[in-house]
C-alpha cells in the first residue's frame, strides 16, 4: 500500500525539519512549504491524503490559504497547528475548512493520532456515498458537505459534519447528550450544551426541523427520510 502524501506548511525551518522527520520515520510521505505562496504551488502540482498548516506564515497565512482551497474544491483533510490560543482563532480556523486544530506546543505522537484519525475517517466513507437527508438535501461523509437538488453545495463545519454523521449512522435512535458530546468534543475541549444546541439549529435550518427531535432530559432523535 502506498505510504499517504501530506503537506506540511510551517515557517519555522527546525519545526518543520523535526515534524517532517517524525512522520517520516511514521511512514509518511512529507512535502513541506515555508510560507503560503509555496504551499498553493505543491497543492496545484500535487495530490495530498492531509494538509498540516500553521497559520502565521509569510505571504498567505494558513486560515487563507485553506479558505481558498476549499473554494477551489480541494476536499483534503486539514489540521492547523498554531500558538494561537483565543477562542475566535478557533472558530476562524474551523470557519475556513479545518478538521481538526491543534495548540502548540503539543506531543507529536499526539499529532500522530489526530492524523491517523482523519485518514481512517476519510478511508471508511467513499467519496461517492451519499446519504439522502429528505427535502432534496444529501449528505456526503467522506467531505463533510451537504448537496441541494437545486444545485446548492454547503460545507459543514467540522462538529456539525460529525453531529450529522451520528445522527444518520443511528436514525430512530436516542442518542444521549453524553454520547453526542463524546463524539463532537476531542480529548480536553470542555463540552457545550449552548453550543451543542447552536448545532443542532443549523442542521435543522437545512434539513427541516422534523428531521432531528428533541427529547427532553434524553437527548436527540433523528427521523431518516423515507
Amino acid at each position: 500500500m502506498a505510504s499517504k502524501k501530506l503537506l506540511v506548511l510551517e515557517d519555522d525551518a527546525n519545526l518543520s525539519a523535526t515534524l517532517c522527520d517524525y512522520l517520516e520515520s511514521a511512514g509518511y510521505e512529507v512535502v513541506p512549504a515555508y510560507d503560503g505562496e509555496e504551499a498553493q504551488d505543491r497543492l496545484y502540482e500535487q495530490s495530498f491524503d492531509l494538509l498540516l498548516l500553521d497559520v502565521n506564515t509569510p505571504g498567505v497565512n494558513g486560515f487563507d490559504f485553506l479558505k481558498e482551497a476549499r473554494e477551489q474544491g480541494t476536499e483534503t483533510p486539514a489540521i492547523f497547528i498554531t500558538a494561537r490560543r483565543s477562542v475566535e482563532d478557533l472558530e476562524e480556523g474551523f470557519r475556513s475548512g479545518a478538521d481538526d486544530y491543534l495548540r502548540k506546543p503539543f506531543e507529536l505522537k499526539e499529532l500522530k493520532i489526530r492524523i491517523e484519525t482523519l485518514l481512517q475517517r476519510r478511508v471508511k466513507h467513499p467519496a461517492s456515498s451519499r446519504i439522502s437527508l429528505g427535502n432534496g438535501w444529501e449528505y456526503d461523509p467522506a467531505s463533510g458537505r451537504l448537496f441541494g437538488s437545486g444545485g446548492e453545495e454547503e460545507l459543514l463545519g467540522r462538529k456539525e459534519a460529525r453531529l450529522l454523521e451520528l445522527f444518520v449512522t443511528h436514525p430512530g435512535e436516542v442518542l444521549s447528550h453524553e454520547r453526542i458530546y463524546e463524539r463532537l468534543w476531542d480529548y480536553g475541549e470542555n463540552p457545550s450544551d449552548s453550543a451543542l444546541r447552536t448545532y443542532i439549529k443549523n442542521l435543522r435550518k437545512r434539513i427541516g426541523k422534523e428531521r432531528i427531535v428533541s427529547l427532553k432530559k434524553q437527548g436527540y432523535l433523528y427521523r431518516a427520510a423515507e
